[in-house]
């Protein structure tokens, strides 16, 4: 094993590989459980959901632990799955086996993109101020997570705010909604602010925030899993940890009811109905275009934002990147297994399988191999049969987790020259947006935006990479879909 993964050709051990998979588990076990919910909405059965996310995230993180050999786990996003369900189903009318469909088609194209080798032209393109900002805005970005999931914050906004309820236009008069509210759409008028700390879930997490930075900074091995764990118990009495939950998923119905599921993205409401209706074809077209463009930049983003700065991704390897060929570099491996899970997401039959920035709490604890992949994807095998045990870990557990990782990731922007307008305020954009837009792409969109304004602005022409020109196209192109199909 040690020789397989290199673990001293990586400065790192089977413990720490072991804790850093356990960790980034645990940090993003709750898309197991939050997914069915979501993807629930549209008519899919939910345990056939759970089961297929176990798999699609199993299956698509072990090819990232084998073939890549890197600490980057995956499963179905969460921006995806609220795209998939609320926007391509319930608001553009596709049926829920034709978004599969979809879903699949675009695992083709960012296979496509990979193995051409056009992912490597776009990495290229990213100025290097770009790439620092990045990497600190995905620490922002993590740590925004984890203040949200503690719930130390609430968002205000009146009716005249809301925009949307279930996907549809808000209206005065509605005050009834057939099986409750799902989703809420709100503009610009929200307020976030600080909650008042009478509730006992923050109060925890707040708690557990101070466990973990103690452990931290006194340098106590697996600091963050073990904060992650004293947290959990220490919710018991308080009723936050809840030793019930879950109790409803069962693993017998969940495999009665993948069949439903699994391989309907081919059959003749999916695939087969997918192009019959001329006047959407273009739709369709449209929508794999805003799948994939999120997809890949979601997932350029967090290499660049935790692997350079962590040497996941070395120098040698950079080089091996840019000027070799077939897949001898990690980072062309690591590209190619993340660009096959949406595939194998849309057989099974569940949304877009990407890289999750939640990797960045393994890495955050000494990951730096397929290993900690390895014990993630037994982890999410194991889950199956302890879904219970799993979701009894509460978010004010795993959010104090996310906020350390974040703020050590933040340490990217000193590289950053602040006080330099011409790197500010693109570095700005592309690192403060990710949090404030919930979406690793559109702070990349907004940094490649203002870089070439910045760069127009001072006619500096020749030091806009072609490649960025076409990427900001697309992110801008991306922007007027979104506008046209919402």
């Amino acid at each position: 094993m040690k020789k397989f993964f290199k673990l001293e050709e990586n400065n790192t051990n089977i413990s720490t590989e072991v804790l850093a998979g356990l960790t980034t588990f645990f940090a993003m076990a709750y898309i197991l459980f939050v997914a069915p919910s979501i993807l629930g909405t549209t008519g899919m059965p939910t345990q056939a959901i759970f089961l297929a996310t176990i798999i699609a995230s199993a299956v698509s993180t072990l090819i990232m632990a084998l073939f890549a050999n890197v600490p980057y786990v995956q499963a179905p996003g969460l921006g995806l799955a609220t795209f998939f369900s609320y926007t391509v189903v319930l608001q553009l009318g596709f049926s829920w086996q034709q978004a599969l469909a979809l879903v699949f088609l675009c695992g083709l194209i960012n296979v496509t993109i990979t193995v051409t080798k056009i992912r490597r032209l776009i990495i290229r393109s990213i100025p290097e101020v770009l790439q620092h900002a990045i990497g600190g805005g995905i620490g922002i970005f993590v740590a925004y997570i984890g203040i949200k999931n503690a719930g130390f914050l609430k968002f205000i906004t009146d009716q005249s705010g809301i925009s949307s309820i279930n996907g549809l236009t808000y209206q005065k008069s509605m005050t009834h909604f057939k099986s409750g509210i799902s989703s809420i759409v709100s503009n610009g008028s929200v307020t976030p602010s600080l909650i008042n700390f009478n509730q006992i879930a923050p109060i925890l997490a707040l708690a557990g925030l101070a466990i973990t930075i103690y452990l931290v900074i006194r340098g106590f091995k697996g600091a963050i899993l073990l904060g992650i764990i004293i947290t959990t118990i220490l919710g018991i009495p308080l009723g936050v940890t809840k030793l019930d939950a879950a109790t409803g998923n069962s693993l017998a119905t969940a495999f009665s009811q993948l069949g439903a599921t699994f391989g309907a993205a081919f059959g003749s409401k999916g695939m087969g109905s997918l192009f019959n209706d001329p006047s959407r074809f273009l739709l369709a077209i449209m929508t794999i275009f805003a799948f994939s463009l999120t997809d890949i930049f979601d997932t350029i983003g967090t290499f660049i934002g935790t692997g350079k700065r962590t040497g996941i991704f070395s120098k040698q390897d950079e080089q091996e990147f840019f000027n070799g060929h077939g897949f001898k570099s990690k980072m062309d491996r690591s590209l190619f297994s993340d660009a096959i899970g949406s595939v194998i997401a849309a057989i099974c039959g569940t949304s877009n399988v990407t890289t999750f920035v939640e990797s960045a709490s393994g890495i955050g604890v000494g990951g730096r191999t397929g290993l900690t992949s390895l014990v993630a994807a037994v982890m999410f095998l194991l889950s199956s049969f302890l879904a219970p045990l799993i979701a009894v870990i509460p978010d004010a557990a795993t959010a104090p987790a996310l906020i350390i990782v974040g703020i050590m990731m933040m340490g990217a922007f000193k590289n950053i020259n602040w006080s330099d307008l011409e790197e500010a305020i693109p570095a700005f954009f592309a690192s403060v947006f990710m949090a404030l837009c919930y979406s690793i792409s559109y702070g990349i969109a907004a940094g490649f935006i203002f870089f070439i304004v910045v760069k127009v602005a001072k006619k500096k022409f020749t030091e806009i990479h072609p490649m960025l020109v076409v990427c900001t196209c697309l992110f801008i192109l991306n922007f007027v879909v979104l506008a046209i199909i919402e």
